[in-house]
């Protein structure tokens, strides 16, 4: 009891004096989900919270817009999702071919637009007690030196010179983070998204309505998606960065092939998604960083939103913890704290995330076969989505999930052994030292799929429930990863790449319309979680 008094005591000198010299308890860099989750975080317990935002809200993000359970699960208390759809079914598609569709009787996931839903997150921070402060550009953090009164003060520069002093730093500024680079985030995969924007009449959009699709790409690792809100349907592909060129041929290839080539879109943009090595720092000091600026996202599907909220939320609290911290000794222990919380759970995710997507690139049509034929992987994906379980937790909890993906890498491994550029009716064969095409006739053990030598290339388009359904004539394209270099791509119909700065490196100026996405360095902005 004594302690906590002296606490107390202590606190109102600090906070007096703080008010003479405007040092802020948190200081937040960024209003995206991420941002504004750390300053609801903090300001709920009662401190004094400023959010730094280069853009005036509402402002457009190059996102796909899904809210899966762990996205909903971590939303403020009485938080209205501004949804645009509620999706009840998915159609998956193996590069436009084997088309099947899953469904379900209760919501899988929501839909929205990331301008409106940024703006209501950020409003319930500022109901909490945040200040938000637009039109800010962050240029460096300073922990030291003559900007720094003291060693519990971290020193916020804003472009044109103004500090801002805070007990404790969040960096939620995006991919291309400032706060990131200070840091020294170290990333082990950056992918290219690309989407559009496309309004449709009023009957194109009632096809859609409550569905969306999900299409394996010709890329090793890429994939495309549609995702209807309202009058307006999100169509993006991503895939590795440095196949650019060969990204926005998919793209292109792929609205075409939805037939949605007529309609003009009224947003055409890009973006890169990064994500963060397994010994990358998620503090420095009195410093942390979460969402996009720490690489936190599901690697496989890139899905951000939900990570963003989550480290979010952590990173507030452990701030509040930094912002009582009476010396380094104790800061870094907080800091410590907040790593150790990101990594139990995000980082399990991540784990597994990233052996689902080395097996993923290699072997797609395993994954198709098992999503459109085989139950227990359907529900999977169902629970994931809805929020009931994780990745990490299916694989941890269900020994049927880790015997389908220990398979699955058995697999991987085996296919990478082999040439992986076999040719015959539908594709590549990557068994080793196969040749020729891969029927995959359905999905068994959780993860195995029977081949068989069909080559005819059918599709077997049609609705499933939730039972079994054989499929035929899946292959299974080879091949590895592509590795880093520059993003190289065309033309985009008049869209934009996101973009920043980070330590010299820019993405500043890539038009895509005849211009290049010139990645270089790479370190475009705008926030992960281009699928849902």
């Amino acid at each position: 009891m004594v302690r906590s008094e002296q606490k107390a005591i202590v606190r109102d000198e600090n906070s007096s004096a703080d008010d003479a010299r405007q040092v802020w308890d948190v200081v937040v860099v960024g209003a995206g989900p991420a941002g504004s989750s750390a300053a609801y975080a903090a300001a709920v317990a009662g401190r004094r919270v400023l959010v730094l935002e280069k853009a005036e809200l509402p402002r457009y993000k190059t996102c796909g817009g899904g809210i899966i359970g762990p996205s909903r699960d971590t939303l403020p208390p009485g938080f209205d999702l501004p949804l645009r759809d509620r999706v009840h079914a998915v159609t998956f598609a193996n590069n436009g071919r084997f088309t099947r569709t899953r469904r379900s009787r209760q919501m899988l996931f929501g839909l929205v637009n990331r301008a409106e839903f940024d703006q209501q997150l950020m409003e319930h921070a500022q109901k909490a007690g945040a200040e938000l402060r637009t039109g800010a550009t962050v240029t460096r953090v300073e922990q030291h030196g003559s900007a720094v009164p003291d060693r519990r003060t971290v020193a916020v520069v804003l472009q044109g010179g103004e500090t801002v002093l805070a007990r404790a730093v969040v960096g939620a500024d995006g991919s291309a983070s400032r706060i990131g680079a200070h840091v020294g985030v170290k990333l082990d995969q950056v992918d290219l998204g690309l989407e559009a924007e496309i309004p449709v009449p009023e009957t194109v959009a009632e096809d859609w309505k409550g569905r969306v699709l999900i299409d394996w790409g010709p890329i090793p690792g890429s994939y495309g998606w549609v995702f209807p809100k309202g009058d307006t349907l999100t169509v993006g592909v991503i895939s590795a960065r440095g196949e650019g060129a060969a990204t926005k041929r998919y793209l292109e290839d792929f609205i075409g092939r939805l037939g949605l080539a007529g309609f003009e879109p009224t947003v055409s943009s890009g973006h890169l998604t990064r994500c963060r090595a397994d010994d990358s720092p998620l503090s420095r000091g009195r410093v942390l960083v979460c969402g996009d600026a720490a690489g936190l996202l599901e690697p496989w599907t890139r899905e951000g939103i939900s990570f963003a909220l989550r480290s979010g939320r952590l990173a507030g609290e452990w701030a509040v913890r930094i912002a009582e911290a009476y010396d380094a000794v104790d800061a870094r222990k907080q800091a410590l704290n907040y790593a150790f919380a990101v990594k139990a759970g995000l980082g399990v995710e991540m784990s597994v995330g990233k052996r689902m997507l080395t097996i993923f690139e290699r072997r797609p049509g395993l994954f198709h076969a098992a999503l459109t034929g085989f139950r227990p992987a359907w529900r999977a994906f169902r629970d994931i989505t809805r929020g009931s379980t994780t990745l990490g937790e299916l694989v941890r909890t269900h020994p049927l999930a880790q015997r389908a993906l220990s398979a699955m890498d058995r697999r991987a491994g085996a296919s990478a052994g082999g040439n992986g550029n076999g040719s015959g009716g539908d594709g590549s064969g990557g068994d080793a030292g196969g040749r020729g095409a891969t029927g995959v006739t359905g999905a068994a053990g959780g993860a195995a799929a029977v081949e068989s030598p069909r080559a005819d290339g059918a599709e077997r388009p049609g609705d499933a429930g939730d039972g079994d359904a054989s499929h035929g004539g899946v292959s299974d394209g080879g091949g590895t990863r592509a590795g880093a270099g520059a993003v190289d791509g065309g033309s985009l119909n008049g869209g934009r790449v996101e973009g920043g700065r980070e330590d010299g490196g820019s993405v500043d100026g890539g038009q895509v319309n005849g211009g290049s996405v010139d990645g270089g360095a790479a370190d475009g902005g705008g926030d992960a979680g281009v699928s849902s």
